[in-house]
C-alpha cells in the first residue's frame, strides 16, 4: 500500500510539475511580427550563393573571401551588422576582416554616418524578440573598450593567431527586440541628417 501511494504521489506530482514547466515555457516565448523581407525562392538563393562560391577554386593562390552579413543604407548613411557564433564564450574575427571593417567604418564616417555592430550569438531564434544576443559597436573597438586579443587569455598555451578573440564578458547583452530598437533609432537619426 505504501509503495502504491508513493507511486501515485510521484505520478501526480510529476505530472503537475511537468504541466507547470510546459505552461511556463509556452507563456515565456514571444514571437515577433512576420519578417519584413523573406527568401521566397530558397533554391534560387542557395544557387546564387553556390555560383559565387565557384569564384575561388583549388589551384588558385588566393583563398576564399569574407562578406558583410547585413548592410542597411538610408539616405546615404549606414548600419552594418556582422554576426559571429560563440564557441566557449568567445567569438573569433579574422584580423583581415576586422581591418576591412575598421577602414570601411572610418571612410563611411568621413562622408556620412555609419554604425557597425559585431553581434555575438548562440543558437539564436530571431523570431523570438526575447532571445539574447551580445553586441559591441566599432567605436568601442577603436577606443579599446574591447580588448584586441590574438591569443586566448584563458589558454596560455595557444599561440598568436590571425584572428581576434573577443570574449562574451566584454560585449553588451541585449535581446533581439533591443537590437531592432537600436536599428530603428539609427534610421530615425538618419532621417534628420
Amino acid at each position: 500500500m505504501i509503495d502504491e501511494t508513493e507511486d501515485l504521489i510521484d505520478t501526480l506530482y510529476g505530472k503537475k510539475i511537468s504541466n507547470q514547466i510546459q505552461n511556463a515555457s509556452e507563456k515565456s516565448v514571444r514571437k515577433s511580427s512576420k519578417a519584413k523581407y523573406q527568401i521566397f525562392d530558397e533554391a534560387e538563393f542557395t544557387r546564387g550563393r553556390e555560383v559565387l562560391g565557384d569564384i575561388i577554386v583549388h589551384g588558385m593562390v588566393a583563398s576564399g573571401g569574407t562578406d558583410i552579413d547585413w548592410l542597411i543604407e538610408h539616405k546615404g548613411s549606414f548600419i552594418i551588422l556582422e554576426f559571429k557564433g560563440f564557441h566557449n564564450d568567445k567569438i573569433n574575427i579574422a584580423q583581415g576582416q576586422m581591418i576591412a571593417y575598421e577602414k570601411l567604418y572610418e571612410k563611411l564616417n568621413q562622408a556620412t554616418k555609419c554604425y557597425l555592430y559585431i553581434v555575438g550569438c548562440d543558437d539564436i531564434d530571431f523570431s523570438n524578440p526575447d532571445s539574447p544576443i551580445w553586441i559591441f559597436e566599432m567605436s568601442q573597438w577603436r577606443n579599446n573598450v574591447i580588448p584586441k586579443n590574438t591569443t586566448d587569455i584563458y589558454d596560455k598555451k595557444s599561440n598568436k593567431q590571425n584572428k581576434f578573440i573577443v570574449y562574451r564578458e566584454y560585449m553588451e547583452e541585449v535581446n533581439v527586440e533591443k537590437l531592432r530598437d537600436l536599428i530603428d533609432s539609427h534610421w530615425k537619426e538618419f532621417e534628420q541628417l
